[in-house]
């Protein structure tokens, strides 16, 4: 099946440095530091990613946090409650921006 997105790509995420290694030496070493143990565990760190990797529709990230999830014992219920979070936070956002619509609905109507 072709996609826009082509899944060998994600085994070229480390080659991003090719056009400007300074920058990306920067990204991947705060992104080692944000993913290293501390407050949160590993495995929390990787749920959460998963779930922001579906708000964003990132399809590498969704691979990618796919396999480390289950890597770090996470199982398919625990994954799919992580994306649903992700859902009801993503169409909050959405629905309270709603406020914006009334307001303004209401300032024509007056």
């Amino acid at each position: 099946m072709k996609t826009y997105y082509n899944p060998e790509d994600l085994k070229k995420f480390g080659k991003i440095g090719d056009f400007q290694k300074p920058l990306a030496d920067k990204f991947f070493d705060y992104y080692g530091e944000v993913f290293k143990e501390g407050a949160l565990t590993a495995r929390e760190k990787s749920l959460i990613a998963l779930a922001v990797a579906h708000a964003i529709q990132c399809p590498y990230c969704i691979d990618a946090y796919t396999t480390d999830t289950m890597e770090k014992g996470c199982d398919e219920e625990q994954m799919m409650e992580a994306v649903h979070v992700a859902a009801a936070i993503r169409g909050g956002a959405s629905l309270v921006h709603a406020t914006q619509m009334m307001n303004k609905a209401n300032e024509l109507s007056m």
